[in-house]
């Protein structure tokens, strides 16, 4: 079946998983997933758990969350 991860067209299996799914696109993006450095999100925007099955034509949208260094002791100096 066919699902979209960041707009890239993805083949796999009927039955995948959003884990399953992120692994067969970008093995490095499934890792970021689920150290939970990166967000997964489907069209509207709502978060998706890694073990959520998908069904054809899924849309996923995978964030990569933003961290905010530690400030700097003079910055408001």
């Amino acid at each position: 079946m066919r699902v979209f991860i960041n707009a890239t067209a993805v083949d796999v299996a009927p039955g995948t998983d959003v884990r399953g799914a992120l692994r067969a696109h970008d093995p490095d993006m499934e890792a970021s997933a689920a150290s939970g450095s990166a967000m997964v999100t489907d069209a509207r925007g709502i978060d998706l758990p890694l073990d959520r099955p998908l069904a054809a034509g899924s849309i996923l949208r995978v964030i990569v969350r933003a961290r905010r260094a530690e400030r700097d002791a003079d910055a408001d100096a």
